[in-house]
């Protein structure tokens, strides 16, 4: 398993996440076609923080199932936060927000959200 190390654009919000990026989901749902993320789900557990959870804000929408946490310098989303569907914390990081990887390597598989 690999370790990532992530952030917002102005650094604000920092954190690390360790695993296998096998493939990325582009989703078409309203807020994910406007932010561009392409996201990589992992446990929450995988998830580190390197800022103090208050550097990122909160906004969820619809059912208030999923918190999408962004920075309030910047604006950028670099990761979520919800449960899968047998209720599992998980972590929707956008890996856009990661360094040195090569975006071009990852698979891409298109979610069509907009239909839910």
């Amino acid at each position: 398993m690999m370790k990532y190390q992530g952030s917002c654009h102005c650094g604000n919000v920092a954190f690390e996440v360790e695993g296998d990026i096998q493939e990325a989901l582009a989703c078409n749902c309203s807020i994910c076609q406007r932010k561009g993320s392409l996201l990589w789900f992992v446990p929450r557990s995988e998830l580190k923080l390197l800022s103090a959870e208050s550097a990122a804000s909160t906004y969820t929408f619809n059912q208030h199932v999923i918190q999408h946490r962004f920075c309030p310098t910047c604006g950028i989303h670099p990761y979520g936060e919800g449960t899968d569907p047998k209720g599992n914390a998980i972590a929707a990081i956008n890996i856009r927000c990661l360094d040195d990887i090569d975006l071009d390597a990852i698979p891409v598989k298109h979610f069509d959200g907009r239909s839910l």
